[in-house]
């Protein structure tokens, strides 16, 4: 038999299209023996096990290279190279600790995939029930193959993509594959070749779970043939894209390097042709080089992203990649999937409708508390409308569902829809076990897809009540009268009631009816004999309802300037409701703001990007098209944040620029793919994040802000001595002093940095923006130009006066320190005065500059720091020159914020808005 026979899903065969008996001969199996024994062993060894194959990955040596393969790390080892020649091996040592650590966190961080896959992987072991020879028996889910006819009943993980033969009451919850939020009606219909994974109602998926009744099928697809087989490879597929941050690091890093090597170049030419000597002239560009390598950023870089970690971390977003706390902070689209994410995943009842009354009834989820009232809040007494207390009878008693509270939490035991029902009956006052006493069940005949209502018969003190819930025309088909208030029976208004379903269905809300009939005697009925001549009670309308912070925290994104989009698997009527309770749809919104997964299909490639861009909501998606609709945006310029919690979403999330899970309520497997996980669900979390994120990424530009300046300086000052034929006013190790020991105790500092105020009205940053912007790299220049103009007057006045050359370097080394200290308060804000923001705002700026002011004195004064840095005590004068100069640069950068804010006319401009000088 070829393997083609037996593959389905995105194969060859689309078995839902095939009649039941169709599918039984192209396996070649028995629809009552199933397999035999020794074929079952056949077709294993022929078509291996029921399990996702593990990922191809690269080996451990060139994933260890590969971590070194950045521009910066290049720079840092030539720097570190350069430090050993010069034999400060201590130095080298710092500069090669950064570079080894960089490399393992990247090693760690890179596993994200594998991970994801392997999660995927077990997602599917379970035990199977199969017949095999005639046997009923229980098998691991691994040993599965094509054509084996598996048992299945309410509670069980469906182990295979399966056939149903027969079935019996079969519900399956398909969420975590399909993103639809009830569970899925199964029946052994043929359906057209067209119809979508989510539709289909005659196969039952791969690590979907059984909810209600029971079924025999034909396994049609294993391992990677399945459905979830199909989402391991679109994970596996998907690429994981660099972040902003790396990305504008990347080309930082490019730059800097060819100028250093460039300046470096220049300086060893301009030695030769003033015939200096070759040695003497090759040591200075090498301290230039030296000086110009900002060592200390790769430290910088991990520890902010550390500290925004700890801040998330504190907001309940767990972060499982460094990389993604700043690009969080840069996103302008975020791609959410509705139900466990946008919604609670629990179905409410949110309105009841009698002939008499419309019932508005509060809270959300399974938790019983709320209550029940009028459109303008006044409370609702059930004794008082007998149609009303029939009604929730008939919810709570003719129900097969039970409300369990363990560990804080409130969850249904058996289907959603029951248990919304069963939770609106205890907000109502009704006890479900007093009402079990009191009205004991004698009968039963359970819900079907064929019949679409379920109807028990009940033993009460004057003889018997039948009560009935199911699909309105059905019910009203059982119905001959309806209940008033006042418990009378009228004759029934069929089209007033059908005219309520509509306005509710048309707010997006399921609705299920109710019915109720007294008797003297029990009553037989089964499917031939329904219960007739019952009295319509009233209507339940309910949806999976938002979150409670969902609708501000997307109209904050919207200020933000991030457009939120939904995209899930479910109808898109009840992802239309869902969208315009949150505020992500309005009655104003253009054609094309809602698209389903067919009309995705009928777009090609060059037209997607558009539509997508254009568009809100789209519903009734496949998996693979979620992944790309993350491309199309992308394809864009956009930075995707794309939020999930099933199997489904795990390729998106994978492919997303910013991956986020849900910790509650998501399944391992998005977990694993995503690169931040949000512990309480809650899709508000979401923009606590990207605040934080925002933060992150500007204090980082803060740090490049102001250590920039120093290593151009420290470059130039060299190149002007080299220039002039003096002596070098700042040597090597001096050099590597000040960038060592500043870039720990000062410019570390600024990670600590609070947010600054107005932080998400602002826009997002466009993805292109380079690191360092026009008007912030003109800043960086100034204040370099500052700088070596200052050290060289300071270190030729110093000679000039008297002064042996290691007091004069001394003395440009500290203005070096002291230049940036005053500097470090000024980048505290790139475009409000340290005042403003409070001097002492962050408690570690005072920190670092003591521990610095430490360490200077101590080069200064200590005869064995002054032997091993060749530098000299300087006087109190030489203090005093060195201060002034300080406050002079620092009083210059604030002139020059203080005209820039008036160019732009006091708007919110440069850095904070991302276009500084522009």
């Amino acid at each position: 038999m070829p393997a083609a026979r037996v593959s389905s899903g995105f194969a060859t065969t689309a078995h839902h299209g095939l009649a039941a008996h169709e599918v039984v001969l192209l396996l070649e199996t028995d629809p009552h023996r199933g397999l035999s024994g020794g074929e079952a062993a056949e077709r294993l060894e022929r078509f291996g096990p029921n399990v996702l194959p593990p990922a191809a990955g690269a080996g451990l040596l060139l994933r260890v290279l590969r971590q070194f393969h950045h521009p910066l790390i290049y720079v840092l080892l030539v720097a570190g190279a350069i430090t050993a020649a010069l034999r400060e091996f201590a130095d080298s040592a710092v500069i090669f600790g950064v570079v080894l650590i960089n490399a393992a966190v990247g090693f760690i961080q890179e596993s994200k995939a594998e991970v994801a896959l392997a999660g995927l992987r077990e997602i599917v072991h379970t035990d199977a029930k199969v017949v095999r020879d005639g046997r009923e028996r229980t098998v691991p889910s691994d040993d599965l193959v094509p054509g084996d006819l598996v048992l299945l009943e309410a509670g069980d993980k469906v182990p295979a993509d399966v056939r149903l033969l027969r079935e019996v009451e079969l519900r399956v919850d398909e969420s975590a594959l399909t993103g639809e939020s009830a569970p899925v009606s199964k029946s052994e219909n043929v359906l057209p070749d067209s119809t979508p994974v989510a539709d289909r109602c005659n196969m039952a998926y791969s690590g979907t779970l059984v909810t209600a009744g029971h079924a025999a099928g034909v396994v049609v697809a294993t391992g990677s043939e399945t459905e979830v087989g199909e989402i391991h490879r679109l994970v596996g597929a998907a690429e994981t894209l660099a972040t902003p941050l790396t990305e504008k690091l990347a080309r930082f890093s490019k730059i800097l390097t060819v100028g250093i090597l460039g300046l470096a170049a220049a300086t060893f030419a301009v030695g030769l042709l003033r015939r200096q000597d070759a040695v003497e002239t090759f040591t200075a560009a090498i301290a230039l080089a030296v000086g110009a390598i900002p060592e200390g950023l790769p430290a910088a870089v991990t520890i902010t992203l550390a500290i925004g970690v700890a801040r998330m971390a504190r907001r309940r977003a767990v972060v499982r990649r460094l990389p993604a706390v700043e690009t969080l902070g840069s996103t302008t689209v975020i791609c959410t999937d509705k139900t466990g994410t946008l919604t609670e995943n629990q179905m409410t009842v949110q309105l009841i409708w009698t002939v008499d009354a419309m019932v508005e009834v509060t809270g959300s989820g399974y938790s019983p508390v709320g209550e029940l009232c009028t459109a303008d809040g006044a409370p609702v007494f059930v004794d008082a409308d007998a149609a009303l207390r029939w009604s929730l009878l008939a919810a709570a008693c003719c129900n097969d569902a039970a409300l369990t509270h363990e560990g804080g939490r409130w969850d249904v035991v058996g289907d959603p829809t029951e248990g919304a029902l069963l939770v609106v009956a205890v907000k109502a006052g009704l006890d479900p076990p007093q009402l079990v006493a009191s009205l004991p069940r004698v009968a039963a005949l359970p819900f079907s897809s064929e019949r679409r209502y379920m109807a028990t018969q009940h033993r009460q003190d004057d003889g018997y009540v039948l009560l009935a819930k199911g699909a309105v025309e059905r019910i009203l088909e059982l119905c001959d009268s309806q209940m008033g208030a006042d418990g009378a029976l009228r004759p029934l208004d069929r089209d007033a009631v059908l005219a309520a379903a509509d306005r509710l269905a048309l707010r997006g809300l399921r609705v299920l009816a109710t019915a109720v009939r007294a008797v003297d005697e029990r009553v037989e009925f089964d499917d031939e004999e329904a219960p007739g001549s019952l009295a319509f009670t009233g209507l339940h309308a309910m949806l999976d309802p938002p979150r409670a912070a969902v609708t501000p925290a997307v109209a904050a994104c919207h200020t933000a300037g991030i457009a939120v989009k939904m995209i899930t698997g479910d109808h898109a009527g009840t992802a239309a409701a869902i969208a315009t309770q949150v505020g992500l749809l309005s009655g104003r919104d253009e054609p094309g703001s809602l698209l389903t997964g067919a009309d995705l299909a009928a777009l090609d490639a060059g037209e997607l990007p558009e539509a997508v861009a254009g568009a809100t909501v789209f519903a009734r998606v496949s998996p693979e098209q979620k992944l790309r609709l993350v491309q199309a945006l992308q394809s864009k310029g956009d930075v995707v944040a794309m939020t999930g919690d099933g199997v489904n979403d795990a390729p998106a999330l994978r492919q997303a620029s910013i991956g986020v899970a849900m910790g509650r309520s998501g399944t391992e497997v998005a977990k694993d793919a995503a690169d931040i996980v949000l512990t309480d669900d809650d899709f508000a979390t979401i923009e606590a994040a990207v605040e934080e994120g925002r933060g992150v990424f500007d204090n980082l530009t803060k740090f490049i802000a102001w250590t920039l300046p120093t290593n151009i300086g420290e470059g130039l000052v060299i190149l002007a001595a080299i220039a002039f034929g003096s002596a070098l006013p700042i040597l090597p190790t001096q050099i590597l002093w000040i960038n060592m020991t500043t870039a720990v105790a000062l410019g570390l500092m600024l990670a600590f940095e609070p947010k600054e105020a107005g932080i998400m009205t602002r826009p997002p940053r466009k993805p292109g923006e380079p690191l360092l912007t026009h008007g912030l790299l003109a800043r960086v220049l100034l204040v370099s130009t500052l700088l070596v103009a200052s050290a060289w007057w300071l270190f030729e006045w110093e000679r000039a006066n008297g002064a042996a050359l290691p007091e004069a370097r001394t003395a440009a080394l500290n203005l070096f320190v002291v230049v940036e200290t005053f500097y470090l308060f000024s980048c505290r804000s790139l475009t409000h005065s340290a005042w403003r923001i409070g001097v002492l705002s962050n408690r570690w700026i005072v920190v670092g500059v003591t521990a610095q002011v430490i360490g200077q004195l101590a080069i200064t004064y200590l005869p064995a720091m002054n032997a091993a840095f060749a530098t000299a005590p300087i006087s109190a004068v030489t203090w005093l020159r060195i201060f002034v100069v300080g406050a002079a640069v620092s009083g210059v950068v604030a002139v020059d914020k203080l005209v820039r804010r008036a160019r732009s006319g006091g708007r919110r401009s440069t850095l904070d808005t991302g276009t500084f000088g522009h």
